[in-house]
Protein backbone atom coordinates (compact mmCIF):
# COMPACT_ATOMS: atom_id res chain seq x y z
CA UNK A 1 0.00 0.00 0.00
CA UNK A 2 2.82 2.37 0.92
CA UNK A 3 4.63 1.62 -2.34
CA UNK A 4 1.49 2.41 -4.32
CA UNK A 5 1.08 5.73 -2.50
CA UNK A 6 4.76 6.51 -3.01
CA UNK A 7 4.57 5.78 -6.74
CA UNK A 8 1.45 7.93 -7.00
CA UNK A 9 3.21 10.80 -5.20
CA UNK A 10 6.29 10.45 -7.43
CA UNK A 11 4.09 10.55 -10.51
CA UNK A 12 2.39 13.76 -9.35
CA UNK A 13 5.64 15.44 -8.30
CA UNK A 14 7.24 14.47 -11.61
CA UNK A 15 4.47 16.05 -13.67
CA UNK A 16 5.09 19.56 -15.05
CA UNK A 17 1.36 20.22 -14.46
CA UNK A 18 1.91 20.04 -10.72
CA UNK A 19 4.73 22.59 -10.81
CA UNK A 20 2.90 24.91 -13.21
CA UNK A 21 -0.23 24.92 -11.04
CA UNK A 22 1.94 25.26 -7.93
CA UNK A 23 3.79 28.28 -9.31
CA UNK A 24 0.59 30.07 -10.24
CA UNK A 25 -0.88 29.17 -6.84
CA UNK A 26 1.90 31.01 -5.00
CA UNK A 27 2.28 33.78 -7.59
CA UNK A 28 0.29 36.39 -5.58
CA UNK A 29 2.66 35.90 -2.63
CA UNK A 30 5.92 36.31 -4.56
CA UNK A 31 7.56 39.63 -3.56
CA UNK A 32 7.00 42.49 -6.01
CA UNK A 33 5.68 40.50 -9.01
CA UNK A 34 2.83 39.15 -6.89
CA UNK A 35 1.40 42.67 -6.80
CA UNK A 36 0.47 42.41 -10.49
CA UNK A 37 -2.60 40.25 -9.92
CA UNK A 38 -4.40 41.52 -13.01
CA UNK A 39 -1.44 40.64 -15.24
CA UNK A 40 -1.23 37.20 -13.63
CA UNK A 41 -4.92 36.63 -14.34
CA UNK A 42 -4.46 37.70 -17.95
CA UNK A 43 -1.51 35.31 -18.31
CA UNK A 44 -3.69 32.43 -17.11
CA UNK A 45 -6.47 33.36 -19.54
CA UNK A 46 -4.13 33.53 -22.52
CA UNK A 47 -2.42 30.30 -21.47
CA UNK A 48 -5.86 28.66 -21.56
CA UNK A 49 -6.53 30.16 -24.99
CA UNK A 50 -3.15 29.00 -26.31
CA UNK A 51 -3.55 25.46 -24.96
CA UNK A 52 -6.92 25.12 -26.67
CA UNK A 53 -5.55 26.62 -29.88
CA UNK A 54 -2.67 24.14 -29.83
CA UNK A 55 -5.14 21.27 -30.21
CA UNK A 56 -5.71 22.63 -33.69
CA UNK A 57 -2.26 23.91 -34.67
CA UNK A 58 0.21 21.73 -32.79
CA UNK A 59 -1.67 18.44 -32.76
CA UNK A 60 -3.79 18.56 -35.91
CA UNK A 61 -1.47 20.76 -37.96
CA UNK A 62 -4.21 23.18 -39.06
CA UNK A 63 -3.12 26.84 -39.22
CA UNK A 64 -5.98 29.05 -38.05
CA UNK A 65 -5.37 32.80 -38.19
CA UNK A 66 -8.90 33.69 -37.11
CA UNK A 67 -9.30 32.01 -33.73
CA UNK A 68 -9.63 35.34 -31.98
CA UNK A 69 -13.17 35.39 -33.40
CA UNK A 70 -14.33 32.64 -31.03
CA UNK A 71 -12.49 34.24 -28.12
CA UNK A 72 -14.47 37.40 -28.90
CA UNK A 73 -17.79 35.69 -29.56
CA UNK A 74 -17.59 33.99 -26.17
CA UNK A 75 -16.82 37.35 -24.57
CA UNK A 76 -19.72 39.12 -26.26
CA UNK A 77 -22.12 36.25 -25.60
CA UNK A 78 -21.37 36.45 -21.88
CA UNK A 79 -21.64 40.24 -21.89
CA UNK A 80 -24.97 40.29 -23.74
CA UNK A 81 -26.37 37.56 -21.47
CA UNK A 82 -25.29 39.51 -18.38
CA UNK A 83 -26.65 42.83 -19.64
CA UNK A 84 -29.94 41.70 -21.18
CA UNK A 85 -30.93 38.27 -19.83
CA UNK A 86 -29.62 37.29 -16.41
CA UNK A 87 -26.91 38.57 -14.12
CA UNK A 88 -24.50 36.34 -12.28
CA UNK A 89 -21.42 34.31 -13.15
CA UNK A 90 -22.22 30.69 -13.95
CA UNK A 91 -25.19 31.03 -16.30
CA UNK A 92 -23.63 33.85 -18.42
CA UNK A 93 -20.34 31.93 -18.44
CA UNK A 94 -21.95 28.67 -19.57
CA UNK A 95 -24.04 30.43 -22.23
CA UNK A 96 -21.01 32.36 -23.43
CA UNK A 97 -19.01 29.15 -23.89
CA UNK A 98 -21.98 27.41 -25.51
CA UNK A 99 -22.59 30.21 -28.04
CA UNK A 100 -18.91 30.48 -28.90
CA UNK A 101 -18.66 26.72 -29.37
CA UNK A 102 -21.74 26.64 -31.59
CA UNK A 103 -20.30 29.37 -33.83
CA UNK A 104 -17.02 27.46 -34.01
CA UNK A 105 -18.83 24.24 -34.91
CA UNK A 106 -20.80 26.04 -37.62
CA UNK A 107 -17.72 27.54 -39.21
CA UNK A 108 -15.92 24.21 -38.85
CA UNK A 109 -18.57 22.49 -40.93
CA UNK A 110 -17.84 24.91 -43.77
CA UNK A 111 -14.05 24.73 -43.74
CA UNK A 112 -13.15 21.27 -42.37
CA UNK A 113 -12.68 19.86 -45.89
CA UNK A 114 -10.14 22.55 -46.77
CA UNK A 115 -6.40 22.19 -46.32
CA UNK A 116 -3.33 24.40 -46.05
CA UNK A 117 -3.55 27.98 -47.22
CA UNK A 118 -7.24 27.67 -48.13
CA UNK A 119 -8.10 26.65 -44.59
CA UNK A 120 -6.02 29.50 -43.13
CA UNK A 121 -7.53 32.16 -45.43
CA UNK A 122 -11.07 31.08 -44.63
CA UNK A 123 -10.40 31.38 -40.90
CA UNK A 124 -9.23 34.97 -41.45
CA UNK A 125 -12.27 35.75 -43.57
CA UNK A 126 -14.73 34.53 -40.94
CA UNK A 127 -12.81 36.34 -38.21
CA UNK A 128 -13.04 39.66 -40.04
CA UNK A 129 -16.71 39.11 -40.78
CA UNK A 130 -17.49 38.64 -37.07
CA UNK A 131 -15.30 41.63 -36.22
CA UNK A 132 -17.23 43.98 -38.52
CA UNK A 133 -20.55 42.73 -37.16
CA UNK A 134 -19.42 43.52 -33.62
CA UNK A 135 -17.91 46.83 -34.70
CA UNK A 136 -21.04 48.06 -36.51
CA UNK A 137 -23.93 46.58 -34.51
CA UNK A 138 -24.15 49.37 -31.96
CA UNK A 139 -27.56 48.38 -30.55
CA UNK A 140 -26.36 44.94 -29.42
CA UNK A 141 -22.57 44.99 -29.11
CA UNK A 142 -22.00 48.64 -28.31
CA UNK A 143 -20.09 49.08 -31.55
CA UNK A 144 -16.72 50.77 -31.41
CA UNK A 145 -17.07 51.68 -27.71
CA UNK A 146 -17.68 48.07 -26.70
CA UNK A 147 -20.04 46.46 -24.21
CA UNK A 148 -19.32 47.73 -20.71
CA UNK A 149 -20.86 47.16 -17.29
CA UNK A 150 -20.17 43.43 -17.03
CA UNK A 151 -19.54 43.13 -13.30
CA UNK A 152 -17.97 40.24 -11.46
CA UNK A 153 -20.41 38.93 -8.87
CA UNK A 154 -20.22 36.35 -6.10
CA UNK A 155 -20.18 32.59 -6.61
CA UNK A 156 -20.84 29.88 -4.08
CA UNK A 157 -23.53 27.76 -2.49
CA UNK A 158 -26.43 29.71 -0.93
CA UNK A 159 -26.47 29.65 2.87
CA UNK A 160 -23.11 27.80 2.93
CA UNK A 161 -20.41 30.03 1.44
CA UNK A 162 -19.90 32.81 -1.05
CA UNK A 163 -16.80 34.09 -2.87
CA UNK A 164 -16.78 37.69 -4.00
CA UNK A 165 -15.16 37.74 -7.44
CA UNK A 166 -15.00 41.53 -7.50
CA UNK A 167 -11.80 41.03 -5.49
CA UNK A 168 -8.84 40.75 -7.87
CA UNK A 169 -7.23 38.02 -5.76
CA UNK A 170 -10.43 35.94 -5.55
CA UNK A 171 -10.96 36.21 -9.29
CA UNK A 172 -7.34 35.19 -9.91
CA UNK A 173 -7.85 31.93 -8.03
CA UNK A 174 -11.21 31.40 -9.74
CA UNK A 175 -9.46 31.62 -13.12
CA UNK A 176 -6.59 29.44 -11.84
CA UNK A 177 -9.04 26.69 -10.87
CA UNK A 178 -10.62 26.74 -14.35
CA UNK A 179 -7.17 26.83 -15.95
CA UNK A 180 -5.94 23.83 -13.95
CA UNK A 181 -9.00 21.72 -14.79
CA UNK A 182 -8.80 22.73 -18.46
CA UNK A 183 -5.09 21.87 -18.61
CA UNK A 184 -5.84 18.37 -17.31
CA UNK A 185 -8.77 17.93 -19.72
CA UNK A 186 -6.75 19.07 -22.74
CA UNK A 187 -3.90 16.77 -21.72
CA UNK A 188 -6.30 13.83 -21.63
CA UNK A 189 -7.76 14.80 -25.00
CA UNK A 190 -4.47 15.02 -26.88
CA UNK A 191 -3.07 11.85 -25.28
CA UNK A 192 -6.18 9.79 -25.97
CA UNK A 193 -6.74 7.64 -29.09
CA UNK A 194 -8.62 10.64 -30.49
CA UNK A 195 -5.50 12.78 -30.00
CA UNK A 196 -3.34 10.16 -31.72
CA UNK A 197 -5.56 10.34 -34.79
CA UNK A 198 -5.18 14.13 -34.80
CA UNK A 199 -1.41 13.69 -34.82
CA UNK A 200 -1.69 11.21 -37.66
CA UNK A 201 -3.67 13.81 -39.64
CA UNK A 202 -0.95 16.33 -38.93
CA UNK A 203 1.74 13.99 -40.24
CA UNK A 204 -0.14 12.73 -43.30
CA UNK A 205 -3.86 13.26 -43.78
CA UNK A 206 -4.07 11.15 -46.94
CA UNK A 207 -2.58 8.07 -45.27
CA UNK A 208 -4.79 8.57 -42.23
CA UNK A 209 -7.81 8.61 -44.51
CA UNK A 210 -6.67 5.42 -46.26
CA UNK A 211 -6.40 3.67 -42.90
CA UNK A 212 -10.14 4.25 -42.52
CA UNK A 213 -10.52 7.39 -40.42
CA UNK A 214 -12.95 10.12 -41.40
CA UNK A 215 -10.36 12.90 -41.33
CA UNK A 216 -12.93 15.61 -42.06
CA UNK A 217 -14.90 14.69 -38.94
CA UNK A 218 -11.75 14.64 -36.82
CA UNK A 219 -10.65 18.03 -38.15
CA UNK A 220 -14.09 19.43 -37.40
CA UNK A 221 -13.96 18.03 -33.86
CA UNK A 222 -10.47 19.47 -33.33
CA UNK A 223 -11.59 22.87 -34.60
CA UNK A 224 -14.69 22.82 -32.39
CA UNK A 225 -12.79 21.76 -29.27
CA UNK A 226 -10.22 24.49 -29.76
CA UNK A 227 -13.07 26.98 -30.21
CA UNK A 228 -14.66 25.79 -26.97
CA UNK A 229 -11.54 26.67 -24.97
CA UNK A 230 -11.12 29.91 -26.92
CA UNK A 231 -14.69 30.87 -25.96
CA UNK A 232 -14.03 29.95 -22.33
CA UNK A 233 -10.93 32.15 -22.32
CA UNK A 234 -12.92 34.99 -23.90
CA UNK A 235 -15.60 34.73 -21.21
CA UNK A 236 -12.99 34.90 -18.45
CA UNK A 237 -11.33 37.85 -20.19
CA UNK A 238 -14.52 39.92 -20.35
CA UNK A 239 -15.05 39.32 -16.64
CA UNK A 240 -11.49 40.47 -16.00
CA UNK A 241 -11.96 43.70 -17.96
CA UNK A 242 -15.66 44.14 -17.05
CA UNK A 243 -16.24 44.88 -20.73
CA UNK A 244 -16.04 43.37 -24.22
CA UNK A 245 -14.46 45.24 -27.12
CA UNK A 246 -14.54 44.42 -30.86
CA UNK A 247 -10.73 44.39 -31.08
CA UNK A 248 -10.68 40.91 -29.51
CA UNK A 249 -12.33 39.48 -32.65
CA UNK A 250 -9.84 41.00 -35.07
CA UNK A 251 -7.36 38.77 -36.88
CA UNK A 252 -4.42 40.46 -35.10
CA UNK A 253 -5.50 38.84 -31.81
CA UNK A 254 -5.43 35.52 -33.58
CA UNK A 255 -1.88 36.35 -34.62
CA UNK A 256 -1.02 36.80 -30.95
CA UNK A 257 -2.05 33.26 -30.03
CA UNK A 258 -0.15 31.86 -33.04
CA UNK A 259 2.92 33.77 -31.85
CA UNK A 260 2.52 32.40 -28.32
CA UNK A 261 2.29 28.83 -29.55
CA UNK A 262 5.32 29.10 -31.81
CA UNK A 263 7.40 31.07 -29.29
CA UNK A 264 7.10 28.54 -26.48
CA UNK A 265 7.38 25.46 -28.67
CA UNK A 266 3.75 24.36 -28.72
CA UNK A 267 4.36 22.53 -31.98
CA UNK A 268 6.66 20.04 -30.23
CA UNK A 269 5.65 20.11 -26.57
CA UNK A 270 2.32 20.24 -24.74
CA UNK A 271 3.59 22.90 -22.34
CA UNK A 272 5.08 25.11 -25.04
CA UNK A 273 1.90 27.13 -25.50
CA UNK A 274 1.79 27.86 -21.75
CA UNK A 275 5.39 29.06 -21.75
CA UNK A 276 4.88 31.12 -24.90
CA UNK A 277 1.72 32.79 -23.63
CA UNK A 278 3.38 33.68 -20.31
CA UNK A 279 6.43 35.21 -21.98
CA UNK A 280 4.36 37.06 -24.57
CA UNK A 281 1.95 38.72 -22.12
CA UNK A 282 4.66 39.70 -19.62
CA UNK A 283 6.97 41.21 -22.24
CA UNK A 284 4.07 42.86 -24.07
CA UNK A 285 3.05 44.69 -20.92
CA UNK A 286 6.62 45.65 -20.09
CA UNK A 287 7.53 46.82 -23.58
CA UNK A 288 4.31 48.74 -24.19
CA UNK A 289 4.87 50.72 -20.97
CA UNK A 290 8.33 51.86 -22.13
CA UNK A 291 8.12 52.01 -25.92
CA UNK A 292 5.21 53.07 -28.11
CA UNK A 293 6.54 51.18 -31.13
CA UNK A 294 6.74 47.85 -29.33
CA UNK A 295 4.86 46.17 -32.19
CA UNK A 296 7.95 46.65 -34.35
CA UNK A 297 9.92 44.41 -32.00
CA UNK A 298 6.97 42.00 -31.86
CA UNK A 299 7.01 41.61 -35.64
CA UNK A 300 10.79 41.19 -35.71
CA UNK A 301 10.69 38.47 -33.07
CA UNK A 302 7.95 36.66 -35.01
CA UNK A 303 10.09 36.68 -38.17
CA UNK A 304 13.15 35.42 -36.26
CA UNK A 305 11.17 32.56 -34.73
CA UNK A 306 9.77 31.46 -38.08
CA UNK A 307 13.18 31.59 -39.79
CA UNK A 308 15.58 30.34 -37.13
CA UNK A 309 13.73 28.64 -34.24
CA UNK A 310 10.52 27.18 -35.69
CA UNK A 311 10.34 24.66 -32.82
CA UNK A 312 10.31 27.40 -30.19
CA UNK A 313 12.05 27.57 -26.83
CA UNK A 314 11.10 24.10 -25.61
CA UNK A 315 11.98 22.69 -29.01
CA UNK A 316 15.54 23.99 -28.61
CA UNK A 317 15.82 22.61 -25.08
CA UNK A 318 14.52 19.23 -26.19
CA UNK A 319 17.07 19.02 -28.99
CA UNK A 320 19.93 20.03 -26.70
CA UNK A 321 19.03 17.27 -24.25
CA UNK A 322 18.98 14.79 -27.11
CA UNK A 323 15.47 13.67 -26.24
CA UNK A 324 12.64 12.74 -28.57
CA UNK A 325 9.94 15.24 -29.35
CA UNK A 326 7.36 15.24 -26.58
CA UNK A 327 3.71 15.34 -27.57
Amino acid sequence: MNSVVWQWCRKILGSPMFWIAGFFAIFPFIPYIGEFISMGTEVLIWCLFAMGFNILLGYTGLPSFGHGAYFGIGAYALGITFKHLIQGVWIPLILGVLVGTLFTAGVGLLIARKRGIYFALLTIAFSQMFFFVAFRWDEVTGGETGLSGVDRMSVGIPSLFSIDLSSGLNYYYFVLAIFAVSMLVIWRIVHSPFGRVLQAIRENEVRTKYVGYNTTAYKWASFTLSGLFASLAGCLHVLLQNAAFPEVLEWTKSGDVVMMTLLGGGMVNFYGSILGASIFIIFRDLLSSFWESWLLLYGSVFVIIILFIPNGILGILTQKKGRAVLK
